[in-house]
């Protein structure tokens, strides 16, 4: 499992690097719901750890983006990793791993728009 596993990181930390931050402050423009769709799938395509989560996530909301979209971005971005579902696959199973991934995007959207109802509560 190491090669893999190896390889695996590789190709996050490739995809992190070839994607520049300037491409995410230019596709947030529109619906709320939208937004937070599209914060969801490329966090969910572009796995990373939480620390760069949160420089990117500032730096979007610095851009003025709407926290929705910021917060399912980085939720899925920790917890969903779609670069990571075919070592997951052959390490845990299909079943399993599609299963995990699913709840994981759902729930990342759940949480996203909670967080925001519980700030503007607070």
């Amino acid at each position: 499992f190491l090669p893999i596993l190896v390889g695996m990181l590789l190709l996050i930390s490739l995809f992190i690097e070839a994607v520049p931050k300037s491409f995410y402050l230019n596709l947030f423009s529109g619906n709320s719901f939208f937004n937070s769709l599209i914060g969801a799938m490329f966090g969910s395509i572009a796995a990373g750890n939480p620390v760069t989560s949160y420089i990117i996530g500032g730096e979007l909301r610095s851009q003025g983006i709407s926290l929705i979209p910021i917060t399912a971005f980085m939720v899925t971005w920790v917890t969903v990793g779609t670069i990571q579902l075919p070592a997951e696959i052959m390490m845990l199973g299909k079943r399993f791993a599609i299963t995990r991934y699913l709840i994981s995007f759902i729930l990342a959207m759940a949480v996203a728009g909670l967080t925001v109802l519980t700030l503007n509560i607070l």
